[in-house]
């Protein structure tokens, strides 16, 4: 195809289709936070290093590639947080894939089914109390750091330990507790906060913590608003708020079929 002066083949239409569709799906992973103001300026300089060696001036080419090669360890370093939730929202993609899932299935192992309805009896009975809790229950992630931040536990979950560990006069009542398969693995666990600005106001830190640890791992957490008295529901990096028993068996059951008996 000839479009003036300039030649173009299938493979510049597929590859200016990949570029469009790579940018689209990094300003809306990156929408809201404020290394989106980043990405357009590197946006902006890219395009301009691309204009400068088509108009062949050597030596501003010369300096944006000594630029870019010292650069791109920079963003590195600026961009870690939302390179590794590019990552981790791509590794969630094709482990949620059917073919994925149809070729790995016989490693896959149901660990969720632990999740009995004491989490639910003990959430609703702290909403009714106005106890501030965040409870996560994890999924394919494991995790490992957020782990290290809290106080080992490793106990079967009973209303009575997770009304211990939240009660406002324990030292391990503002952490998370994290559940994993029928055990209580941590307490006390010190969480991510989401930077998207986009969040509502109101939204205090357990909140901003659920949506934060939901954005970067698989894990389901739950809150309850001390000053409110009500049950939210976290996942993948949104929020549901004011969740009925019903809708919280009915969603959790959902996510972890068979957990709720």
């Amino acid at each position: 195809m000839l479009l003036g002066f300039i030649v173009i083949n299938l493979y510049d239409i597929i590859d200016i289709v990949l570029i469009a569709f790579l940018l689209y799906w990094l300003f809306k992973m990156l929408e809201g936070t404020t290394a989106i103001n980043l990405l357009i300026g590197i946006i902006a300089v890219v395009l301009l290093r691309i204009v400068v060696s088509e108009l062949n001036m050597k030596m501003l080419s010369s300096l944006f590639d000594a630029v870019f090669s010292v650069g791109f360890i920079a963003l590195i370093v600026l961009f870690q947080p939302e390179i590794r939730k590019f990552l981790n929202t791509m590794g969630k993609s094709l482990h949620n894939n059917r073919f994925f899932r149809l070729i790995f299935k016989k490693n896959a192992k149901n660990e969720d089914k632990g999740i009995y309805v004491a989490v639910a009896n003990t959430v609703f009975q702290f909403a009714e109390d106005r106890t501030g809790a965040i409870i996560l229950l994890t999924r394919q992630n494991n995790l490992g750091e957020i782990l290290k931040s809290g106080e080992y536990v490793d106990a079967e979950i009973s209303e009575r330990l997770l009304g211990n560990l939240f009660y406002k006069n324990s030292p391990l009542h503002d952490g998370a507790v994290i559940i994993t398969g029928d055990r209580i693995v941590a307490a006390g666990c010190i969480l991510p906060v989401s930077d998207n600005m986009k969040l509502p106001v109101e939204y205090g830190l357990r909140h901003r913590a659920a949506i934060g640890v939901t954005e970067q791992t698989d894990a389901v957490a739950i809150v309850v608003s001390e000053q409110r008295g009500t049950v939210s529901i976290a996942f993948d990096g949104q929020v549901i708020n004011d969740v009925t028993r019903e809708f919280f068996d009915r969603k959790i059951n959902e996510f972890f079929p068979d957990s709720i008996k």
